[in-house]
């Protein structure tokens, strides 16, 4: 699947409830739209024109020929038109505005017009357009009469004159005698005379007796069933094609102004920085897992574990683990790497460096192991212990040691002692790996501080809830004291612990308690493989 694709199918399933709300939204609207408009009905009525008077070719239809189609379907909304029909509907309406409700079409090819009239009542259609039919027929026949008579005017005074001369000829004729010279040119004048008036009266016979068919209808105008506006389905696909556009340029642009990362690709292909590992949503991560070395989880832990090992140097021992944002998403990766380097009968350190903002927001590492939460490294660095006593064997995993935050009051301060460095370089020099879960990049400065001390560094990115800047500046903080990123480890968002399983505090060299066998059986990390009873101390 291309990039594009993947973003623009992401963008729908992050966004889909906006899209569908606004889809809805104009569903509805056009619902609304649709039940506040005048239902309003029309009926056609078709009229087939013929030639009326002299019209004696109706040619393709529409322009050519003595009947202009186009021209009668303006002079069917025509004022007088209209006014016909007034009278035959007998409303007092204007004409102009009767004639509003019409509107005529003429099909391609054809010599039909159509005479469509809306009305808000049914009847009212129906009646509307039989009588703007009615009307046009009797207008159209009354003006072919009148031109007739025109005609048969003009043809009747030209036959008087014709009459008048002809008479006149005759007599001059019956002056003349048998030989005079005159009367072959009046006899040629008397026969052109006759045939002018024998032509004019043959036509004057055919006006006489033509008979006036302006056109009849052939498809009278029915009831209609139901009203032709408002489009109930086309509002409505209207309304949706709004609203889904809308949702769609809402989503965009809330997922524009969102910046934070949701998707393992988005921190490679938006901050640069390789994703090394990366937990599928099918995991349901929360924030006290340790992950079991057959599960999704587990597997994917086992593969970053190869990938930090070929990455780090002959000499490299120190990896720091931070996260970009505020959380547990640091703890989460510290604990199931240095378990899973442990699970390689390597002597392991994991250190917790990141001070409990709060108990809602952190899960100490002390129950994520089942060792006592204090003392830990806070009082290390306050030279109350020695580092062998606040270094705790972690249970069913003899090969790492789990030196806790400790007194999280002072945790905080002790992490910019002096004496870090020192702390650090014991227990590289007695281990094999040493595994720092530091505070977040955005929270504090003490990511850098303890990074200087690092060999490598992994950022910890939950999907959700860190931002893109927030992975870009925990990078340029790392890069800019030198210490190697190897990339980062992208999580689901986390959940909470679950309710009633929440640990109690072990007991330690103090007397405290110890935490559950369960937990110690269950939770412990990477079980232990039999291989090796002891492990060696710091």
């Amino acid at each position: 699947m291309s990039p594009d694709l993947s973003d623009h199918l992401g963008l729908l399933r992050r966004q889909w409830w906006v899209v569908l709300a606004l889809l809805v939204t104009g569903l509805a609207g056009a619902a609304v739209v649709t039940s506040t408009q005048a239902r309003v009905y029309e009926s056609s009525t078709s009229v087939l024109v013929q030639p009326a008077g002299q019209d004696t070719n109706v040619v393709g239809g529409r322009t050519r020929g003595d009947i202009n189609l186009d021209t009668e379907a303006q002079l069917v909304r025509s004022t007088a038109v209209a006014t016909g029909a007034a009278e035959l509907l007998r409303v007092d309406t204007a004409a102009d505005d009767l004639a509003h409700d019409v509107s005529v079409k003429v099909p391609a090819n054809t010599s039909v017009l159509v005479i469509t009239f809306a009305a808000g009542e049914p009847e009212a259609a129906r009646a509307g357009s039989h009588a703007f039919a009615e009307a046009y027929l009797r207008n159209r026949e009354a003006s072919a009469r009148a031109d007739l008579d025109t005609q048969i005017a003009a043809l009747n005074s030209k036959i008087k004159e014709l009459d008048a001369a002809l008479v006149q000829v005759i007599g001059r004729l019956a002056g003349l005698s048998a030989g005079s010279p005159q009367r072959a040119n009046l006899e040629s004048q008397r026969a052109t005379t006759q045939a002018q008036l024998n032509s004019l009266t043959g036509k004057l016979n055919e006006l006489t007796t033509a008979t006036v068919s302006a056109g009849r209808i052939i498809s009278d105008a029915r009831l209609p069933t139901r009203p032709s506006r408002p489009d109930t389905l086309l509002n409505l696909a209207s309304g949706a094609t709004l609203g889904l556009l809308l949702g769609l340029g809402v989503a965009a642009a809330r997922e524009r102004l969102d910046r934070r990362i949701r998707a393992g690709s988005d921190v490679g292909r938006r901050t640069g920085v390789p994703v090394l590992a990366e937990l599928s949503d099918r995991t349901a991560s929360r924030v006290d897992d340790l992950h079991q070395p057959y599960g999704p989880g587990g597997h994917t832990f086992y593969r970053l574990r190869n990938e930090v090992l070929a990455s780090l140097g002959p000499d490299d021992r120190i990896v720091v683990v931070t996260g970009a944002s505020r959380g547990t998403a640091s703890t989460l990766v510290a604990a199931n790497l240095a378990a899973t380097l442990a699970h390689t009968g390597s002597e392991v350190v994991l250190v917790g460096a990141n001070p409990a903002e709060s108990i809602a927001e952190t899960t100490p590492l002390a129950q994520l192991f089942g060792v006592a939460s204090t003392p830990g490294l806070s009082e290390v660095l306050a030279g109350k212990v020695d580092l062998d006593t606040a270094a705790q064997r972690a249970p069913r995993n003899p090969w790492l040691r789990v030196l806790t935050t400790g007194g999280t009051a002072t945790a905080g301060g002790l992490l910019r002692s002096p004496y870090l460095g020192e702390v650090l370089d014991r227990l590289s020099g007695g281990t094999a790996y040493v595994v720092i879960e530091a505070p977040s990049t955005a929270t504090s400065a003490d990511a850098q501080s303890l990074a200087s001390f690092a060999d490598a560094a992994l950022i910890a990115v939950e999907l959700r809830r860190t931002r893109r800047d927030e992975v870009t500046d925990a990078a340029d903080q790392l890069r800019r004291i030198g210490t190697p990123l190897l990339g980062a480890v992208v999580l689901p968002r986390l959940t909470p612990q679950r309710d009633g399983e929440a640990r109690a505090a072990p007991r330690g060299r103090t007397g405290k308690r110890t935490g559950t066998a369960r937990e110690a059986a269950t939770r412990g990390g990477v079980p232990h493989d039999g291989t090796r009873d002891a492990a060696p101390r710091i």
